[in-house]
């Protein structure tokens, strides 16, 4: 299984990355512009937050299929090994086509139906992005969309993975986990939310009360 985090935060990342084992950083146009730094200088530093063997996701912005491969050219040529995500319009069918071509792996994103999910896989997508929480948010079902895309693939492009984007609960992440997905990539309110449980922390402090009673200290 992969985990990552979908930021741009290099603090946060680094923060994380000491706790989380992660698998790298998801970016996207939205999260890049909150951050109000420029790409090029952001991606250099979340590489080197997210270590050597750390995996790294940045998406182009052109419409056409041509200006979709020279921008990936680019961010191949910033950061090589990155993780190209297109967006999954007819055009970017017919980049991700010419990208597998030569060599640069990319990410089929803004994925809404698993048939839209397939058709990435199938023009060569490494990964391909359902977003589950946006497809619920439009009255539809996140979770049975990645569970068809999920299937598909396994029949029909077993050499790409589902990478599941766009959560807002921890369980909304568990199901597609459940669901056989080998990637999930986590906004970070979700993320700290795996970890955030007042009753662990009430459990631990239970645990130091009962032995500084017993022993006079709280080390063994």
């Amino acid at each position: 299984m992969e985990l990552y985090l979908d930021t741009a935060n290099v603090a946060e990342v680094e923060r994380l990355a000491r706790i989380f084992p992660l698998s790298g950083v998801t970016t996207n146009p939205s999260i890049v512009a909150a951050g109000k730094e420029v790409i090029w200088d952001v991606l250099p530093r979340l590489q080197k937050a997210v270590g050597p063997q750390g995996k790294l996701f940045a998406q182009v912005m052109s419409r056409d299929a041509d200006g979709m491969v020279k921008e990936a050219q680019r961010l191949e040529n910033t950061i090589p090994g990155i993780v190209v995500k297109i967006p999954v319009t007819p055009e970017g069918l017919a980049a991700i086509k010419q990208l597998k071509k030569i060599g640069i792996p990319t990410l089929g994103t803004a994925v809404y139906s698993a048939a839209q999910g397939l058709l990435a896989a199938l023009a060569g997508a490494e990964y391909v992005a359902p977003y589950v929480n946006r497809v619920d948010a439009q009255g539809g079902d996140g979770i049975r969309m990645v569970q068809e895309l999920q299937s598909l693939l396994e029949l029909h492009a077993p050499a790409s993975k589902v990478l599941a984007a766009s959560f807002k609960t921890p369980r909304q992440a568990l199901d597609c986990l459940l669901a056989g997905c080998e990637a999930i990539t986590l906004p970070l309110d979700v993320a700290q939310q795996f970890l955030a449980a007042p009753a662990v922390e009430a459990a631990v402090v239970k645990f130091e009360q009962d032995w500084q009673n017993a022993f006079g200290s709280t080390n063994l």
